[in-house]
Formats: structure tokens, sequence, C-alpha cells
């Protein structure tokens, strides 16, 4: 009777397994399915923005790159102005981004009160869900008027006889354009630093301060040499998150940049991004070249972003690698 019993219980446990094995292959499928479902709308996207671009890259080859025209009575287009634009006012506005992210994450974490932590951190978050066409209407009725009446003034005349900076705020100062866009943009990036930034600094154990500051280390000195190198990999994944949300965000930029299919050299002159073309011209291109270099258009954002993901990936994966994680 108990050898009965023990091969009865034996297969209840096999049953059991039998039954765990089915209920994990089942997961893995489904969670293979919904990464295969994400990876097939990527390529998707890629190729409808191939296929549509096809005769712009027929008929004007990889020269649409660097071809310094857009002109739609002419049916002439290029994408250098647009890439220039879309390059320079993220760039720019990450470099404002990068110093004012790094010292709200540290004030949150090292020097701000306890009672004013939270609520002060809350606000930052809140800041990234803000719409972008919220920030647009601000930089174009508010921010671009005093820009242009006080700051714009001020910079040309501190620096309009250095060489290269004179030339760099040349121009009428009109408020709008790309330095104006840049520093929009700068605004709508610095939440979504700020906050991983701050998140990553929290994970420093604190024991590693403790020791630090037991030491006679100053707070710099802690931060400097103990908080950034344990979270560099964490810190380079926040400011490639910014650089993404800079490079496509479209609506605060088209309100602010001017418009202005041309490039100066100047900051003060107003000027054009690919996602700004895109929204001011998309809805009324006629069929043919011009709808056809717009998807253009799209495609070397997606590239761009591609490629500025990749590089993140490629700075994340070195860094780890040195920690020898």
């Amino acid at each position: 009777m108990s050898e009965m019993a023990d091969t009865g219980q034996i297969d209840v446990h096999a049953a059991k397994i039998n039954v765990f094995k089915m209920q994990d292959m089942i997961f893995h499928k489904v969670t293979l399915l919904f990464a295969l479902i994400v990876l097939a709308g990527l390529v998707g996207i890629l190729i409808s923005l191939a296929i549509e671009a096809g005769p712009t890259l027929k008929n004007f080859g990889l020269a649409f790159l660097w071809r310094n025209v857009w002109s739609v009575p002419d049916d002439q287009y290029g994408a250098l102005i647009a890439i220039y634009g879309t390059l320079v006012t993220s760039i720019l506005a990450l470099l404002i981004a990068i110093p004012v992210s790094f010292g709200i994450a540290l004030f949150l974490t090292e020097t701000c009160p306890t009672w004013l932590r939270r609520p002060l951190g809350t606000a930052i978050e809140l800041l990234a869900g803000v719409p972008s066409i919220i920030y647009g209407i601000w930089g174009l009725f508010i921010f671009a008027p005093l820009f242009a009446e006080y700051v714009q003034p001020y910079l040309q005349k501190s620096f309009g006889d250095v060489p290269v900076l004179g030339h760099l705020f040349s121009g009428p100062p009109i408020g709008v354009g790309i330095l104006a866009a840049s520093i929009v943009l700068s605004l709508m990036v610095i939440p979504f630093v700020a906050s991983v930034m701050r998140d990553v600094f929290e994970t420093v154990p604190p024991v590693l301060k403790e020791s630090a500051y037991g030491v006679g280390c100053t707070t710099w000195e802690v931060v400097w040499n103990i908080v950034l190198p344990y979270t560099r990999v964490g810190v380079v994944g926040g400011i490639m998150l910014g650089l993404g949300r800079a490079l496509g965000e479209t609506m605060a930029v088209t309100f602010v940049i001017g418009n202005a299919n041309r490039i100066t050299g100047s900051l003060f002159s107003p000027g054009n991004s690919i996602a700004s073309v895109l929204a001011n011209e998309f809805g009324e291109a006629d069929p043919g070249l011009h709808i056809s270099s717009l998807f253009a258009l799209g495609l070397v954002l997606f590239l761009i972003t591609f490629i500025v993901l990749a590089i993140s990936r490629w700075l994340i994966h070195r860094g780890t690698r040195k920690q020898g994680i």
C-alpha cells in the first residue's frame, strides 16, 4: 500500500512539473511575441519611410543629405538645413541642460533639506509631463519678446567684437531663432535628465558616502570621487535620454525656431529643424517630390535617432565593462 501511495505522489508531482513547464513555455512565447511586435513595428516604420522616400533618393541620391536648398516652387530639396537646425538646437539644449540637471540632482540628493526634497522632486517630475505645445506657446509669446529686448542686445554688446563669438551673436534681435529654440528645448530636457540623475545618485550605498565624509572629504569631493564614478552608466543613459527627447521635439521648436530655410551661422537667425519642417509642410504637401522629400527627412531623423541610441548603448557597455559588471 505504501508503494502505491508513493507512486501516486510521484505521479502528482510529475503532473505539477509538467504544468509548470507548460506555463513557463507559454509565458516565454507570449513575451517573445510582444518583443517581436515591437521589432516588427520598428522595421515596418523603417521600410515604409524608405519606400515613400524612394523618389527623392532616386532623384537626388545621397546628395540629398548635404544639399543646402529647400524650395517648394522649384521642386528642389535638400536635408542639410533641417539636419543643421536639428543637431545645433539639440546639442545646445544639451549643453545648457546637463549642468543645470546635475546641479538639481546634486541638490536633491546631497544638500536639500528633508522636508523640501519630496515636493521639489515631485515638481521637477511634473515638468516632464507638460505638453510641448505649452512650452512652444510660452516660448513664442512670453520668452521670445523678453529674450529679444534684454538678452540678445546684452549678448551682442558683450561678444560683438570677439572674432568668433561676434558672428554667432550677430543679426537683428528678433527673439525667435536657433538659440531661442535651444533654450526652450533645454527647459524641456532638464526634467528628464535631472530625474534620471537623481534616481541614479540615490542608488549609491550610503556607507560609501559616509566613509568618505568620515575621512574628511567635502561634499564636492564625495560627489566627484564617489557618486559620479559609481553612477557613470546611469548618468550617460539620462543624458542620452535627454538628447533623444531634444532630437524629436516638434511643436515647441516649431513655435520659436523661426521656420526659415537657410543657414547663416548666427544663433540669432531663424532656422528650421527636421521636426518643424514636417509639422509645417506635411499637411499641405503636394504629391511628388515634395511629400517624398518630407518622408526622406523623416527617414533621416529616424537614422539620426538610431545612431544616437547606438552610441549611448556603446558608452553604457564601455562603462559597465570598465566597472567589471
